[in-house]
């Protein structure tokens, strides 16, 4: 088995750096890296890109020992068939860790042809150090490395507009973009750095909130003798990630010019405002997870993919979505109903074993965020009752006793919400406890007694969970 590396590849030659990356894990490799070379490929976007590790310990000597090479795993279900490919990944140039090369870092900001920082540091990685200061090498936070590395490239092409860079993260908080440039223009004032290079961030530089979404189990180490079977070199950087893709990008026709991604079949969208798009994942994708869980998790399932392949659950969480999310969104119903649908085959990912457990995390605030808008919506356009969101919340309530028909339930969330969930439960009396759940608009953000029914609705679910299991307690309740 030969080892990885563009001599014994013969790929010797490399694209010109175009695009410095923040962040080397496994999620920017399987989805930003695999969309540039799709443009490479495909429209000879002939770009480069420079992986910067954002923090003190990471992976790019591992990758330059590999030369920036790595195979690319995509496993899933694409219109109801299984769906497997392997790509070799070939155009990340080099990897800099700022920590033991600050100099390498500061001198990408002098590459000619550089025009955008992509960036995913985690959720946490967008944040304000206010000990960070200019003459770190580097500063902790990244917000304050990019300001550097934006100051260095505007002092040394003296501020030509032309030399403004495209700037679009993808860490997984709302207007990600708009967050990381009101920092980067707290650390200008912090650090004094002068009028005219804030001008030049705000008039030569632009930031593109984005929504990224592809599950990427990355390196696949329980199967890995499997994976490497299929190769003939040995590759310790290989990631595997699902079939679907989704990215969507605020921006107008420049920046499409900029990123012609629409010259390809992967699914790019650059909009005007990408909330809607944000609020369809919500509630769909992420809305049936949490709505499932505790639904699916007393009825007896361990998994999202035997949840929705079994007879009874699968067809509850379909109306749940398509009955009583969809008609709550105001985008275009065959596009929710088709995104609807890809959603579900990623539920039926036989290589994602997703467990229910895993999911169950906080789910009172989850629900809140993800399931409740789209109940109270329903009512509000329907003026009635959504009947599988009901239950649903009622099976919420109902997975907080902590235990069900003798077993122990997997509750895991703030030990102060757990004890008082216990708590309500010790009254055995329905009404009171939908009274008392219902109330908390700490857990809410409204006192939910005040929707019409919802109390006694809930209240009569909870007797019936508990007189009949899941199944006949359902259709007892929709037939009520």
């Amino acid at each position: 088995m030969i080892v990885l590396n563009r001599a014994n590849l013969g790929l010797e030659e490399k694209h010109p750096i175009k695009i410095v990356q923040f962040g080397e894990g496994n999620f920017l490799r399987a989805f930003v890296d695999y969309a540039v070379q799709k443009l490479n490929q495909e429209v000879d976007f002939d770009a480069g890109i420079a992986v910067v590790q954002p923090i003190d310990r990471g992976m790019v000597t591992m990758l330059n020992d590999q030369d920036g090479l790595y195979t690319l795993f995509t496993k899933g279900i694409k219109g109801g068939r299984e769906v497997e490919k392997k790509e070799l990944i070939t155009n990340i140039v080099k990897g800099i860790d700022p920590y033991t090369h600050f100099q390498d870092f500061l001198d990408l900001a002098k590459e000619e042809q550089l025009q955008f920082i992509i960036s995913n540091t985690t959720e946490a990685g967008i944040a304000y150090v206010a000990s960070d200061a200019r003459d770190m090498t580097p500063p902790s936070s990244y917000p304050a490395k990019l300001t550097v590395l934006l100051h260095e490239r505007y002092q040394y092409f003296n501020g030509a507009e032309e030399k403004g860079l495209t700037i679009i993260p993808c860490e997984l908080i709302n207007f990600n973009s708009d967050t990381l440039k009101k920092i980067i223009l707290d650390y200008i004032d912090l650090w004094k750095l002068g009028e005219g290079f804030k001008n030049w961030v705000l008039n030569a530089c632009t930031f593109h909130n984005t929504l990224v979404d592809r599950i990427v189990p990355g390196y696949p180490r329980d199967q890995i003798e499997a994976y490497n079977a299929q190769l003939d070199y040995e590759d310790k950087l290989l990631v595997s990630a699902e079939t679907f893709f989704l990215w969507v990008i605020e921006g107008d026709e420049r920046l499409k010019e900029k990123l012609p991604f629409h010259k390809t079949d992967l699914d790019v969208k650059i909009v005007k405002d990408m909330q809607p798009f944000r609020t369809r994942k919500v509630r769909i994708l992420n809305g049936a997870h949490t709505a499932m869980v505790p639904f699916s998790i007393l009825y007896g399932n361990q998994t999202v993919k035997e949840s929705v392949d079994e007879k009874f659950t699968g067809p509850f969480i379909q109306s749940v979505v398509f009955d009583e999310i969809i008609p709550t969104l105001d985008m275009d119903k065959a596009e929710l109903e088709a995104f609807a649908k890809a959603v579900f085959d990623r539920f039926r990912n036989p290589f994602i074993k997703h467990q229910l457990s895993s999911i169950a995390l906080n789910s009172i605030s989850k629900f809140k965020v993800r399931v409740l808008p789209s109940l109270l919506e329903f009512v509000k356009r329907k003026n009635s009752l959504p009947v599988h969101l009901v239950f649903a919340f009622a099976c919420l309530i109902r997975f907080y006793k902590g235990n069900f028909e003798g077993k122990e339930l997997p509750v895991n969330d703030d030990p102060e919400i757990v004890a008082e969930m216990k708590g309500i439960w010790q009254s055995g009396n329905y009404n009171a406890i939908a009274e008392k759940v219902l109330s908390k608009a700490e857990y809410w953000g409204e006192d939910l007694t005040q929707v019409n029914d919802l109390k006694n609705h809930i209240a009569k679910a909870l007797q019936l969970l508990d007189e009949n299991g899941i199944k006949e307690s359902f259709i007892a309740f929709k037939n009520m």
